[in-house]
């Protein structure tokens, strides 16, 4: 068995996932933390555990993380988003919808309510002056009264919440033994390592991000979506020590999900299949209509991080010291791109692990065939 705390931004991608880790008998999820970025962080809350219930996991603890990138006071998700994985995460699904009756979101196992962030909301009145807000990584000045109503109802991140412990406290128990696995911005790791130094010996974490010899995917096409959403935190996660594999857009376009997939789920005949197969429609939509490039299929991003902590073997990593841009410009290079660190270039101890080469054939079919097993469960 894989011990694993999943650290997510709950969009289309990371609901498969999560998916493919309850469909694996060698992974054993501790819990799951849901922050920004696809979605709001109390978004992603709600929608880790209405699919958790769904698929009948609703006993694995679901906390919230941080709100905002460790830059800014508040977070708004921008256009991109919503348009691969929409206005909900889920491709405008409410997985609710496919619960038997008598079956609600509520509480979970763990006590936690329907108001994931009840206990981490802040006073308009804590707010003087100017606010940062980040709107798809760009810094955005607001007047903290002209939006009071909006900061009541979105609050700044709390940066050493419920999420943030978990993470320390799952590292200080277990070690090498637990495998923290991000697919979202890395401000909760960042977090939790400042918060918790002494954690970072120990931490063993996968993350989905970045991009070492290929294109990004933001508009400017240098950077990967979740490092620019947060580059600060995301070059100090780099540079703290711990060790870090990164499954990056080297790899993940490269491991497709196609329209046959979906429609080997929906065969199943269960809510569950029918549930996933409506939400990565949209996904293969959006996708397809982006680029023509994904008329073969749809990138796994997400689900191969995951495989890839419970199987290593999957691709091939180059050991680099890496870091993130954290300003633009001549002499500092492009914000939020991911490249080796020349401060660290001789050294002999390589901290990150740069995924380069996939067996994507195997992954696939086995992301395909498990997920399969799980709706038909």
């Amino acid at each position: 068995m894989t011990r694993l705390v999943l650290d997510v931004d709950t969009g289309i991608d990371d609901t498969l996932a999560l998916c493919y880790l309850l469909a694996s008998p060698e992974a054993e999820l501790m819990g799951v933390v849901g922050t920004y970025g696809n979605v709001t962080a109390r978004d992603s809350v709600r929608n880790n555990r209405a699919v958790l219930r769904l698929f009948g996991h609703g006993h694995i603890p679901v906390m919230l993380g941080c709100e905002a990138p460790s830059w800014a006071d508040l977070f708004e998700v921008d256009e991109g988003c919503a348009r691969f994985h929409g206005s909900n995460g889920l491709g405008n699904v409410d997985p609710t919808d496919y619960l038997p009756d008598g079956i609600a979101i509520g509480a979970d196992a763990a006590g936690h309510d329907d108001d994931p962030a009840a206990s981490a909301r802040t006073s308009v009145a804590a707010f003087r002056g100017t606010l940062t807000k980040s709107v798809g990584g760009e810094r955005v000045a607001i007047d903290a009264t002209a939006e009071s109503a909006a900061l009541a109802d979105a609050a700044a991140a709390s940066r050493e919440g419920e999420g943030v412990r978990f993470i320390v406290d799952a590292v200080r128990r277990y070690g090498r033994d637990v495998t923290v696995v991000a697919t979202g911005p890395l401000t909760d790791v960042d977090a939790a390592i400042r918060l918790a130094p002494d954690i970072v010996p120990s931490l063993k974490l996968v993350i989905m991000g970045g991009s070492l010899t290929q294109e990004g995917n933001c508009y400017d096409l240098i950077c990967e979506t979740n490092i620019f959403q947060d580059p600060e935190a995301a070059n100090r996660v780099f540079r703290s020590g711990a060790d870090v594999t990164m499954i990056g857009l080297d790899v993940t376009h490269q491991c497709l999900m196609t329209r046959a997939d979906a429609d080997l789920w929906r065969a199943t005949g269960t809510p569950c299949g029918a549930f996933l197969a409506d939400m990565v429609r949209f996904y293969i939509n959006a996708n397809e209509a982006s680029d023509p490039i994904f008329l073969a299929g749809s990138p796994l991003h997400d689900p191969l991080a995951a495989a890839v902590a419970l199987d290593p073997t999957l691709v091939g990593l180059f050991d680099v010291n890496m870091m993130t841009e954290t300003a633009t410009g001549n002499g500092h290079g492009f914000r939020g791109r991911t490249i080796g660190d020349p401060t660290r270039l001789r050294e002999p101890r390589k901290t990150s692990h740069v995924a380069l080469t996939v067996d994507a054939p195997r992954f696939t079919a086995t992301f395909r065939d498990r997920i399969a097993g799980l709706c038909a469960a």
